[in-house]
């Protein structure tokens, strides 16, 4: 990931999601510029986890106080600012 940008841990994210979807979802907070979740190398699945970035410091920071704790898709997210 690019170091322009501010990013959220997603934690507890359902494995079924897109990057699509997840971007879609958090754009409630603020203008997403990347989405990545994060992929166990030896199946090629998610490993229940992503990053979400955003183009403003200001958006990362709504995303953790809109989402920490919300239901999306039947899971319970655990979001925070990611930490580089």
């Amino acid at each position: 990931m690019s170091g322009s940008g501010f990013s959220v841990y997603v934690g507890n994210a359902p494995y079924q999601t897109t990057e699509q979807e997840m971007g879609d979802f958090f754009a409630n907070a603020g203008e997403v510029t990347n989405v990545r979740i994060v992929l166990d190398r030896e199946t090629g699945r998610p490993r229940g986890f992503a990053f979400v970035e955003f183009a403003e410091e200001a958006g990362a920071n709504r995303a953790v106080e809109q989402f920490n704790g919300t239901d999306f898709n039947g899971r319970s997210l655990r979001v925070n600012l990611a930490t580089r």
